[in-house]
């Protein structure tokens, strides 16, 4: 028996279109998984993420929700619990950042990121999870940060909502893993995508990040791939509320 085989499971992974979100679903349908992929902006038909999953030999569906908004996020945990064909995995990837001193950082930019990088999340977990309980069975996995960790620099809204994510794997996990629900987090470190262009675009910032990573390069979103499949197959069922580092070494240094 292959620990990592993810055939014939159904995984969700929110924040699909691009960057890490569309590695991580590459990665499971490569693994088995038949992928439902989430994002504001997703094309109904003919995404990138969408030819990924399709030469993985796997289904692929395209969903479009604002995770800006409650009603939007609410609905789409209603319809993925009412399927018949269950939710195996759940992939909490959506998110949004923004880039303003604390003394500036606008109330309007504070709700929007906890609103879409914690609140949401909360609120479509809960109701998939839910499902899973009944079931005896799922994974759950969140998109921390090296930020659910440190404090960071101009992004006073995006740290506390990193922070909340942990926390909250933490306190699904204590109250999930009786019931055969695994929920973890994986922590990219500074990974080369749309977030991260302000970073990589800056010299200085750029050459003090690429001195503090031992591996010595920025991280590709392709970095991310193993770690998803491990937290989301059989061979990570005794593992619960943690948050695995993918950092090239970051943390340790």
């Amino acid at each position: 028996m292959n620990a990592f085989d993810l055939t014939g499971k159904l995984a969700v992974v929110t924040g699909a279109r691009r960057g890490i979100g569309r590695a991580m679903a590459r990665a499971l349908a490569e693994a088995g998984a038949d992928i439902i992929g989430v994002s504001a902006t997703l094309e109904e038909s003919g995404s990138q993420v969408e030819k990924d999953v399709l030469a993985a030999g796997r289904s692929f569906e395209a969903i479009r929700a604002d995770f800006a908004d409650p009603a939007a996020v609410h609905a789409l945990g209603q319809d993925l619990a009412a399927r018949e064909r269950p939710v195996d995995i759940l992939v909490n990837n959506a998110g949004t950042i923004r880039r303003t001193p604390a003394a500036q950082h606008s109330d309007a930019d504070w709700e929007l990121v906890l609103q879409v990088n914690l609140s949401a999340q909360f609120a479509l977990t809960r109701a998939v999870g839910a499902t899973m309980m009944d079931r005896g069975q799922g994974k759950v996995i969140f998109t921390a940060s090296l930020l659910s960790f440190q404090g960071g620099i101009n992004v006073p809204g995006y740290t506390a909502a990193k922070h909340g994510i942990a926390g909250l794997t933490k306190a699904l996990a204590n109250e999930w893993a009786p019931h055969g629900v695994n929920v973890n987090a994986l922590a990219p470190g500074y990974i080369a995508t749309d977030n991260t262009q302000a970073l990589q675009d800056d010299p200085v910032r750029s050459k003090a990040i690429l001195e503090r990573i031992p591996a010595g390069r920025w991280g590709s979103t392709d970095d991310l791939a193993g770690a998803t499949v491990f937290l989301a197959s059989p061979a990570s069922d005794y593992i619960h509320g943690t948050t695995l580092p993918v950092d090239g070494g970051w943390l340790g240094r």
